[in-house]
């Protein structure tokens, strides 16, 4: 089956660059910032240390994005690593991928948050002119940390690029550590930037906090990050469920990030189990290959084994993906095709 997966053309539609991140760009992005010998070693072993094999808690995968920014703190780092990350995901198979970061201001560099996202979209651009074989479109993310002024800024800069960016800019994401600030201060924002055809994808039920995550729901998101805490039987409630499925809202599912950040107690408890018998939409995604030490073709595998599924189960629910994200349908038409091309070779 691992052959298979790695074989298998794939859909990425939950990767924050970021959290994407390999080691060796780390390391390279350290090296091109001449940071002492101290430093370097512990921000490019950020991945090494015992206590990041398995987190245990959601808190420290924040602590981890901490250390990563303060080496990302320029146009040319933020252009490099999105640059790696694409090859990173093609390498590995994948087809279409839908990038999310957080246009950062950092005072030290200069770095606005619109020349961080025109880095990112420089990168992005260039890769095309590579001629690589994957299809490669961005969301704009707000962090739940920040205040609405600023989520509003991120929505304006989204809007114009949606027009601006050659079908590269597509919508937002919301997201962030669920613990802080209330997540429905930001709900008019959210609200606006679907006003201005924006595509969401929500961060929901991360953590247990249902009268949260109601609410968010009641946005009509166009999909959903984690939601793994929305049934009742993990502190959910039926009526999130209902409400979940009468909208058909694909559940974008990042098993190895949940495992490692103790939100699910093992793989054949996953959520994705729970949605995937009831045949609602879900996607397989990474969330942050680079600090989960993880990649698209494994995730697959563990959701293959941990619930008994077949080539063809796999195969389909890749294909079915493709429905999910949110380039056009001539963009889907042209995905599925290349699928179907594909399946007689493998």
């Amino acid at each position: 089956m691992d052959v298979f997966c790695s074989k298998l053309p794939k859909i990425e539609l939950h990767a924050h660059i970021n959290a994407a991140i390999s080691q060796k760009t780390l390391q390279d992005v350290s090296k091109e910032k001449m940071l002492p010998v101290e430093e370097y070693q512990i921000k490019s072993s950020v991945y090494d240390c015992e206590e990041n094999k398995n987190f245990q808690r959601l808190e420290k995968c924040f602590d981890i994005f901490k250390k990563i920014h303060e080496v990302t703190d320029n146009e040319k780092a933020i252009y490099k690593v999105t640059n790696d990350v694409i090859h990173d995901f093609c390498k590995d198979n994948v087809k279409y991928l839908e990038l999310r970061t957080t246009p950062r201001a950092e005072i030290s560099t200069g770095m606005t948050r619109r020349s961080y996202v025109d880095s990112v979209l420089a990168a992005i651009k260039d890769c095309k002119t590579e001629n690589i074989d994957i299809d490669v479109r961005l969301l704009l993310s707000i962090d739940r940390k920040t205040n609405t002024d600023i989520a509003q800024e991120i929505v304006s800069i989204a809007t114009e690029l949606q027009q601006n960016s050659d079908g590269i800019v597509l919508g937002i994401d919301f997201s962030g550590d669920p613990k802080i600030n209330d997540a429905r201060d930001f709900i008019p924002v959210l609200k606006d930037a679907k006003a201005h055809g924006l595509k969401l994808a929500v961060h929901i039920a991360e953590v247990q906090n249902a009268p949260e995550s109601q609410q968010l729901l009641l946005v009509e998101p166009d999909r959903i990050g984690h939601g793994t805490f929305l049934h009742p039987n993990v502190g959910g409630t039926q009526e999130m469920v209902e409400l979940v499925k009468s909208k058909n809202i694909p559940i974008e599912c990042c098993i190895t990030s949940n495992l490692k950040s103790g939100t699910v107690a093992s793989t054949d408890k996953h959520h994705f189990g729970f949605w995937y018998r009831q045949n609602h939409p879900v996607i397989i995604a990474t969330d942050g290959a680079g600090i989960f030490n993880t990649y698209l073709s494994k995730e697959y595998s563990l959701v293959a084994e941990a619930f008994s599924l077949t080539k063809e189960n796999v195969w389909e629910l890749s294909y079915n993906s493709i429905d999910y994200i949110f380039a056009n349908e001539d963009t889907k038409n042209k995905l599925k095709l290349k699928w179907k091309e594909i399946k007689e070779s493998i």
